[in-house]
């Protein structure tokens, strides 16, 4: 089972317009709402691929029903906590002219001491029946930065991190086996190089760094090597959930032990097929089966020594 948290969970409202207009009135298509927050997403995309997956976190309120009712309309199993305050709602407008996305996220819930003592109680029980643990988005407002660090240091499971600014940085003293900036993320540790950002959180406790950087595919620097992976061509499409596809891709070759090169063929294949889909979180299988093949990877150290 791969165990996936989502401290900050959200029902997810979508609308596509054909181009973005501040200050302007437009007519929207809705895509309907659903339960989202990264490690929903990353959920999502483990459960189309076949994989036994879990969804824990936070979602309180009439949302937090919302959030319940859909995950199991989707045959996706959940733990989730219910705290005193309801969970949060984002809505995406997505751009039919050029596929950009404008995001709108609400903060999330204000949580008790009691909150986090419940929900740490059933994390451990949770993490230590999994074969893998993903930890992945932003944090409640009033947790602290140091949680990430926190619940990584309760359990030996392989883990993944995918956050940013000091949860990250927090998080990665605490050896998380891979963590999953963006190129903005990665950048935003201060060092400008992006294989030396990398291979400075590595020094810092990641066991791999492996980042995803848009349309030129992932970069990947870990104890057994480090290659850049990219697809034959980008896909035009929305790419909000293609982090979170990456990082499913990477759990379950965590699971299966697969190869460093393999996994990240699968992590470019799989991002690109949720580009295609309209809806964070969704993948087309058909997409990702052709393009895994066709994904090169290329061994930096190998090219470091010619």
């Amino acid at each position: 089972m791969i165990l996936t948290v989502t401290l900050n969970a959200a029902l997810d409202v979508t609308y596509h317009v054909p181009t973005l207009v501040p200050g302007g009135t437009h007519r929207a298509e809705p895509s309907g709402a659903r339960a989202g927050g990264k490690g929903v997403n990353v959920a999502r995309v483990l459960h189309a691929l076949g994989h036994d997956t879990l969804v824990t976190g936070f979602a309180g309120g009439d949302t937090g029903s919302a959030i319940r009712a859909d995950l199991a309309a989707a045959g996706i199993q959940e733990a989730l906590v219910e705290p005193s305050a309801p969970a949060r709602r984002t809505v995406t407008i997505v751009s039919t002219k050029d596929d950009s996305a404008t995001a709108f996220n609400e903060p999330g819930p204000r949580l008790s001491i009691e909150d986090w003592m419940w929900f740490t109680d059933r994390y451990h029980e949770l993490a230590s029946r999994a074969e893998v643990v993903v930890l992945s988005g932003s944090l409640p407002p009033g947790l602290p930065d140091h949680v990430y660090a926190q619940l990584l240091g309760a359990t030996r499971t392989p883990a993944i991190l995918d956050t940013s600014g000091p949860p990250l940085l927090e998080g990665v003293a605490a050896r998380p086996r891979v963590v999953k900036p963006n190129a903005d993320e990665l950048a935003a540790t201060g060092v400008a190089d992006p294989v030396v950002a990398a291979r400075r959180l590595r020094e810092r406790g990641a066991g791999a760094v492996v980042a995803s950087r848009g349309a030129d595919g992932l970069l990947a620097v870990t104890g057994h090597g480090s290659w850049r992976a990219a697809a034959p061509e980008p896909l035009r499409g929305n790419p909000t959930g293609a982090g979170d596809a990456c990082v499913a891709a990477l759990a379950a070759g965590l699971a299966t032990g697969s190869p460093w090169p393999a996994q990240l063929a699968n992590a470019v294949a799989l991002s690109a097929a949720a580009v295609a889909c309209p809806l964070a979180g969704d993948v087309d299988l058909d997409i990702y089966r052709s393009l895994v093949p066709l994904v090169s990877v290329e061994d930096l150290d190998a090219d470091a020594d010619r």
